[in-house]
């Protein structure tokens, strides 16, 4: 098989070190050296040293959890650096250890058989940090809610039954009320909004409950954390329009799509980065956006093909996706 690269190295990353195989073919013959290093600032930097001065070019690593990130930075603009995703390298069956994985990374590297995954720049991972933390902090309101409606419904009160949103301005302020240690459901009642379907009647009856001090004890904490989470989103918002100033044209062109919102919008350039060539060209980026429906032809070939029968649609195009234009196929992490 073609040797591509001659000089090049395989790393096995693990929390505490990093183990790494030099690959050097001299005179046609492949050679090998292998060394652990801490993954400390100091380590990592060692092993750069060890890299550069053996004159290695390539380097090739798993994206394994969290870690890789840290040795990928250190490593930045003195090696070209290829993310592999874990499951298509896989080993040959056999004995595994840390050696041979990264001796098997190398030797794959070295001819070319590593498929690159798409690792944005450095703004890039930060927006996308910043849109990930947000996403779960908005998760984390969504389980307090529904945290309060099973505290309600153990208190037999009804109030997601006439109030769609329980957390809207009706809604905080009966729950404000019910935690003061307000009990009457007629004057509960008086506190929703006119613009509420249910009448006052219908909401009085739903507020008519057994709450207990237990309860009113809950709710309050709920409450509390929920609006704890909506202050850190609010900064959160404040931090990402901040970091996306240098991408506005992206992001507007974004909005542009019928259907995409400002969050979606940001969520995406976040995933996918500011990559022009494979919006302007056609690619996945717009049909995955929305722009414009993937070809007639090809979504049937992928329907109809028995072999992604059992497969969902999106899994089956998968395959077939390619973001841009670059010399080697690209995925998303």
């Amino acid at each position: 098989m073609k040797t591509l690269h001659r000089r090049c190295a395989g790393l096995d990353v693990h929390k505490k070190e990093v183990v790494a195989c030099l690959r050097l073919v001299i005179r046609g013959k492949a050679s090998y050296e292998a060394r652990r290093f801490p993954r400390t600032t100091r380590g990592l930097i060692e092993l750069a040293d060890w890299l550069e001065q053996a004159g290695c070019t390539h380097v090739a690593m798993e994206a394994t959890g969290v870690y890789w990130k840290s040795v990928w930075h250190v490593l930045e603009g003195r090696f070209q650096q290829i993310l592999a995703n874990a499951a298509h390298i896989k080993g040959v069956p056999g004995r595994k250890s840390d050696m041979n994985d990264a001796t098997w990374i190398a030797d794959l590297l070295a001819h070319g058989l590593i498929r690159a995954s798409f690792v944005p720049p450095q703004p890039i991972q930060e927006l996308r940090d910043l849109t990930r933390t947000r996403k779960q902090l908005t998760r984390e309101i969504v389980q307090h809610t529904q945290r309060i409606q099973a505290v309600l419904e153990e208190a037999n009160v009804k109030l997601s039954s006439v109030i769609t949103d329980i957390l809207g301005l009706s809604g905080r302020r009966i729950l404000k009320a019910i935690v003061g240690g307000e009990t009457d459901p007629g004057k509960l009642s008086k506190l929703g909004g006119p613009r509420l379907a249910a009448t006052r009647a219908e909401l009085a009856d739903a507020l008519h409950g057994r709450i207990r001090f237990h309860h009113r004890f809950l709710i309050g904490q709920h409450l509390k954390t929920i609006e704890q989470l909506e202050e850190t989103i609010a900064a959160f918002d404040a931090r990402i329009e901040a970091a996306l100033e240098p991408f506005r044209d992206a992001l507007e062109r974004l909005k542009e799509v019928p259907g995409l919102s400002e969050t979606s919008a940001q969520t995406l350039l976040a995933e996918i980065g500011n990559r022009h060539e494979a919006i302007s060209n056609g690619g996945s980026s717009a049909v995955l956006g929305g722009s414009h429906p993937a070809p007639r032809r090809e979504c049937r070939q992928a329907a109809l093909d028995p072999r992604q029968k059992r497969r969902p649609m999106a899994e089956a195009c998968a395959g077939s996706v390619c973001l841009g234009r670059g010399s080697q196929e690209e995925q998303l992490l």
